[in-house]
């Protein structure tokens, strides 16, 4: 399932790409500009700010807590599909061994446990928890007035930035790689307060299709199990 760990954030205004400042070039040693850790945050700003829904193919993989420097535990790798329209909607189709189904739109929460034949229905609040930091991106959420960022790396056509949270949150910090030039999200990651990271990759992003409203509504299959956890 996703992992936990980002508010859910509503889709917020747009904003001009083209007033962007451009990417400062790559160092030989990997290492960033002074500056380079707010121009990237800002560049992704306004990127996403602008985009109105977001289509992917991901990869996702999930490395528990370290002992002694070494990790317990190194989950499978997940594959599959994951849709993002304002305002706050999203559904993710994860592929086989591991089918399942996260379905939001934007009230109602819905994991569908396919081999488990369960449906489990939440309530979307403000501070409820999801996987891909690009979510927070794709809602009313500004990176530089609630995280300090950092520049991890900047090496070839990608710069890696390390989010931190200003204020208390349900995680530790948020990762981002990003595209250089075009400040398209390559991959995100999450490390929780147990220290468990998640990291997700995309793959064959497109943005602006239009998906149709019944993209994000989900009705449990028939003999499936319902769970309600939103106090409907």
């Amino acid at each position: 399932m996703l992992a936990t760990g980002l508010a859910l954030a509503y889709w917020g205004a747009s904003a001009s790409w083209a007033e962007s400042p451009a990417a400062a070039p790559a160092s030989s040693d990997g290492s960033c500009a002074e500056n380079a850790a707010v121009e990237a945050a800002q560049r992704v700003q306004d990127r996403y700010d602008g985009i109105r829904d977001l289509a992917a193919e991901f990869e996702q993989q999930s490395q528990s807590a370290s002992f002694a420097g070494a990790a317990l535990m190194d989950g499978d790798l997940k594959k599959g599909h994951v849709i993002f329209s304002k305002p706050g909607k999203m559904k993710w189709v994860y592929a086989a061994p591991d089918e399942s189904v996260v379905v939001s739109d934007g009230s109602t929460l819905w994991i569908h446990d396919v081999e488990g034949e369960s449906a489990t229905r939440l309530e979307v609040t403000q501070g409820y928890l999801s996987g891909a930091a690009v979510q927070f991106l794709l809602g009313d959420g500004k990176i530089l007035d609630e995280f300090s960022v950092s520049a991890v790396s900047c090496t070839g056509d990608r710069i890696t930035l390390d989010l931190l949270p200003k204020q208390d949150a349900t995680y530790e910090r948020l990762g981002l790689v990003a595209d250089r030039e075009s400040a398209e999200i390559r991959e995100t990651s999450l490390v929780d307060l147990f220290g468990n990271r998640t990291v997700i990759r995309f793959l064959d992003m497109q943005t602006n299709q239009g998906p149709p409203a019944e993209t994000f509504v989900f009705t449990p299959p028939e003999g499936v199990e319902v769970i309600d956890y939103s106090g409907g």
